[in-house]
């Protein structure tokens, strides 16, 4: 599903113009930390229906706001003295032999349920720093 927005662009230059481009990286990064935090809040509710000994939960981390293919990006992934990040995509879609898993979607439905709580995240970021 995609939706087209016109007047984005002259939006974003009218903000470039009146903030600099320092002041619009700064509200977008704590729009994009905000929202990612939000994010992981929802998958760690997610993630408590299959918890076994609740390392998956324990190794979510974010990663600043970096430049990922001149886009600014924050990345949610596992690190961990526990390797979870090995297992996470066999809980996600399963494996031949367990192909429905108890915690099957979990990350598919974090993301679904965390849009309007991602839109108010930056909806608020970016009233705050206006």
């Amino acid at each position: 599903m995609s939706v087209k927005i016109r007047g984005l662009d002259k939006l974003l230059n009218e903000l470039e113009t009146r903030l600099g481009k320092d002041g619009m990286q700064r509200i977008s990064d704590k729009a994009l930390i905000d929202a990612a935090n939000e994010f992981v809040k929802t998958l760690k509710s997610e993630f408590e229906s299959f918890k076994d000994q609740g390392y998956s939960i324990e190794e979510i981390t974010i990663t600043g706001p970096e430049w990922i293919n001149n886009v600014r990006t924050v990345k949610v992934h596992w690190k961990g003295p526990h390797g979870r990040y090995r297992i996470i995509h066999l809980n996600e879609w399963g494996t031949i032999r367990n192909p429905n898993p108890r915690g099957k979607g979990a990350i598919a439905r974090a993301m679904k349920n965390s849009e309007k709580a991602y839109r108010d995240a930056v909806r608020k970021a970016l009233r705050s720093g206006l």
